[in-house]
């Protein structure tokens, strides 16, 4: 795992230095209350992976116990690039916890319920602005982000209004409202390496996968949790009426998470279709896979 942590390590430093730059010092504030209070940075993992898969110059140096990593000639685009794609999806997370009255988040207040509803969405405002001036750098960058918030906006609308009463009425949820920003993360990470059209889709095939594996697995952890291994409230789908693989199909929990890990299998397939320039990279790419629909917390 240090292979992992040191990446991540590399992210957090990023994005501490992204959010220690915003002014007034009131919105910095709120933001470092959203970003930095922890989370597994999935998907800011996930971009520079798929960014060393695809071939991307990110390091100079490996990393090590007494040899830290150093940024390689595409390193900072895709620590950029990963650090924004962590702000979109706070900023999202921001919003959820204001539609779900949820006071917790990541075992800390969320947002509104430490600074009132009007600061949290400019926060979420915020978040948001920061996060497209890191992908100005690239047009393709902006393409990409811009069609997941699309996505994920129908896909919120969808939850809150429309709600699905059938499997593939969820699955198509699963995929906007979770697998579109997994998708725009290693799309990303893929941009940054100046990938092909076709590895990049490759990528954003896999990921998205992987993000609806992801939101099974939360839905059956909502029901089999509890909140200090979360993090955060759990049986909330019921108490909200929340649309959720659960209360869909009344599929026991040991029967979607194999459903998880057929996502996670086809997510395996599609990652089999490129021909990694990082053997290693891709290997973990292979693990964060198998770890979504497993995972306890």
């Amino acid at each position: 795992m240090e292979y992992v942590e040191a990446r991540r390590d590399a992210v957090e430093g990023r994005l501490r230095d992204v959010v220690a730059a915003v002014d007034p010092p009131r919105l910095r504030e709120e933001l470092e209350h959203v970003v930095l209070a922890g989370g597994k940075r999935v998907r800011p993992t996930l971009t520079i992976l798929s960014c060393e898969a695809a071939g991307g110059d990110v390091w100079a140096t490996d990393a090590g116990p007494e040899n830290p990593l150093q940024v390689g000639p595409d390193g900072d685009l895709a620590l950029d690039f990963a650090v924004g794609i962590e702000l979109v999806h706070n900023a999202s997370l921001v919003v959820d916890d204001i539609i779900d009255r949820s006071t917790l988040r990541r075992g800390t207040k969320s947002a509104w319920s430490q600074y009132g509803h009007g600061p949290a969405i400019v926060a979420s405002d915020g978040l948001l602005g920061e996060a497209f001036h890191l992908f100005s750098a690239d047009p393709r960058a902006l393409e990409s982000v811009s069609k997941a918030l699309v996505e994920l906006g129908e896909g919120e609308a969808t939850e809150l209004v429309d709600q699905p009463t059938t499997e593939g009425e969820y699955m198509e949820l699963a995929r906007r409202k979770t697998g579109a920003l997994f998708r725009a993360a290693a799309e990303l990470g893929a941009i940054a390496a100046d990938a092909n059209g076709p590895t990049i889709d490759a990528f954003g095939e896999y990921a998205e996968r992987v993000g609806i594996a992801f939101q099974i697995r939360d839905d059956v952890l909502d029901t089999t949790s509890d909140a200090e291994s979360l993090g955060k409230p759990v049986g909330h789908d019921d108490q909200m009426e929340r649309p959720s693989i659960v209360r869909v199909t009344g599929q026991s929990p040991e029967t979607l998470t194999e459903q998880a890990r057929e996502e996670s299998r086809q997510a395996l397939a599609a990652l089999d279709s490129i021909d990694p320039a990082d053997g290693q990279a891709q290997a973990y790419l292979e693990d964060l896979a198998v770890f979504v629909a497993e995972r306890d917390s």
